[in-house]
């Protein structure tokens, strides 16, 4: 065989092996591959501090006027359990949850920073419905408390949608009865007197005295009406926020209605018995199953994820599905 033919078939039998493979002589060992695999990672990591950080890399890696991802904040350091500045109690934060993932991937970081600046001791629990049932906002808070363990001594009634932008919003044990954060004189919708939704916090004392929420409530809202009523009904004076002065830009407001719709549809008899107060249901008759209990971090926040599996009983409540 000539030299021409020796060189293609030398070409012929290199050509199908990839050029970063020929780049170590002879028979791969582990060793080498594993030291490029190092050296690939460290560069992943160079370029995400750089493109984070507003450098650019030379060579104009990046278009001028693009905008760059800022880097995530560190999360704040725990409290260590002897350090008095935090206070002796601990908050639940329940978060009644399905599929709006975009708005809980801002909400647990965000709520971790702003409770731990203000030396809140805290717990975020995700009350995430994974049933065929239509969405039952009240009885997954009541599944959060149950589930939320004896190491908490008051709730915060949460929804995922609705950030605290002013940091003098008290989020502190409200010993003196329910604590309204989202008045309506500072939530950005809903503004008439009795309104007690978006965020309330209770102790686990006065909640237990209102048995919780009633299940009756398949579907988008009413069901923090009717607790009022059992506020009311316990005895108890719910208090707002004083010497706020951001109005309704207290808040934001992260639904958009334009793309995610509410489930508002009053079926059967619903229409009717959403203006009742039900004077038997609430803890004391949540039907439910933890699916999964899960521990999550999101941008170096700490959560608690419950998959909770609502159970119905479609003769007491036949509005709980859309049949």
């Amino acid at each position: 065989m000539g030299p021409a033919r020796r060189r293609d078939a030398l070409r012929l039998r290199g050509g199908g092996s990839p050029p970063l493979l020929r780049l170590f002589p002879g028979r791969l060992s582990a060793f080498p591959l594993f030291l490029l695999a190092l050296l690939l990672g460290f560069a992943s990591l160079l370029w995400l501090q750089l493109s984070c950080s507003g450098e650019e890399p030379s060579g104009g890696g990046q278009q001028r006027g693009a905008p760059r991802q800022p880097c995530p904040p560190p999360a704040p350091p725990q409290p260590p359990e002897e350090d008095p500045a935090w206070g002796p109690h601990r908050l639940a934060l329940l978060v009644p949850f399905r599929e709006r993932f975009e708005e809980l991937l801002e909400f647990v970081p965000y709520m971790h920073r702003f409770l731990s600046k203000k030396r809140i001791r805290h717990r975020i629990f995700i009350l995430n419905q994974v049933d065929h049932f239509r969405f039952n906002r009240a009885s997954l808070i009541n599944v959060g408390f149950l589930e939320s363990g004896n190491d908490t001594d008051y709730i915060a009634m949460h929804d995922v949608d609705l950030l605290p932008l002013n940091e003098h919003l008290d989020y502190s044990f409200p010993e003196a009865g329910p604590f309204h954060v989202a008045s309506p004189e500072l939530h950005p919708l809903y503004h008439y007197k009795t309104y007690v939704g978006g965020i309330l916090l209770l102790t686990k004392q006065h909640y237990e005295l209102c048995n919780g929420m009633s299940n009756r409530f398949w579907g988008w809202g009413r069901e923090d009406d009717e607790f009022y009523r059992r506020i009311k009904g316990a005895g108890l004076q719910v208090r707002r926020p004083s010497g706020i002065t951001t109005g309704y830009e207290t808040f934001q407001h992260l639904h958009d209605p334009a793309w995610r719709k509410r489930d508002q549809k009053r079926i059967a008899a619903q229409k009717q018995e959403q203006f009742k107060v039900d004077r038997e249901g609430g803890l004391n008759n949540v039907r439910y199953r933890i699916e999964s209990r899960t521990e999550l971090s999101v941008a170096g926040a700490p959560c608690t994820v419950l998959n909770v599996l609502l159970d119905c009983d479609t003769d007491e409540t036949p509005w709980c599905t859309f049949g």
